[in-house]
């Protein structure tokens, strides 16, 4: 008896490109399964800072990859997040934990600790899945794949509000100076560097709103059949 496919959607780009939020909404919208890649990536961060491993290392970062106690909680406003039965929910979106992030990213054995965990989100209905990575290499053969990105003076705006928002300094020059060095080590890391996937849409979201961004990802899945 063969097993039934599971249809997925990808959401890859670079950090403030908005693929968090549209892949949520766009999850919603289809009612189906939402994997996060980036948080197990911060996870895994936040639990070398707080057991004191040396990042640098990559056969430590591995083991903590592999061993990483967490549970994804969701609720109606956000799916909350535990790491080792804490709510790190808000705590792994620091630029403190992104920056860290973005380095334990590139190591290989890292990525191949957390392959198979990514890859177990794909249940029915579907699932939709943004990160870096997706479409290139978690999810070669999924239905639909986007590319999202905006310009890094346009994403570091959106980063400097949000933070604003939740009564943090911060400053709008060192967020660009930030995110450009994070965009090249991502797309010049030897692996699964970040780029468009073959076959994706790129859609650039610099003066795009949310919805029309959802929009866009909710036709190509009309186009594919996945959405009637």
């Amino acid at each position: 008896m063969s097993q039934v496919r599971v249809p997925v959607i990808t959401i890859d780009g670079p950090s403030g490109s908005g693929k968090g939020t549209i892949a949520k909404l766009a999850a919603e919208n289809l009612g189906w399964h939402l994997l996060d890649s980036g948080a197990l990536y911060r996870l895994t961060a936040l639990a070398c800072q707080r057991h004191g491993v040396d990042t640098q290392v990559e056969s430590a970062v591995e083991r903590v990859a592999k061993h990483l106690d967490v549970q994804f909680v969701p609720n109606e406003e956000e799916t909350q997040v535990l790491l080792e039965s804490e709510d790190v929910t808000k705590v792994i979106r620091t630029e403190e934990v992104g920056e860290i992030a973005s380095v334990v990213a590139v190591y290989t054995a890292v990525r191949e600790a957390l392959l198979q965990r990514q890859r177990d989100f794909r249940e029915m209905p579907g699932l939709v899945a943004d990160g870096r990575d997706m479409g290139t290499g978690i999810f070669p053969d999924a239905d639909v794949k986007i590319f999202l990105t905006a310009s890094v003076e346009e994403r570091a705006r959106r980063r400097y509000l949000q933070l604003k928002a939740q009564g943090k300094d911060a400053s709008l020059a060192e967020l660009v100076e930030a995110l450009a060095a994070r965009d090249e080590r991502d797309a010049n890391r030897e692996i699964a560097p970040l780029r468009p996937a073959n076959g994706a849409l790129v859609v650039d979201s610099t003066h795009m709103s949310i919805t029309q961004a959802v929009e866009i990802v909710l036709e190509e899945a009309r186009k594919a059949g996945l959405l009637v």
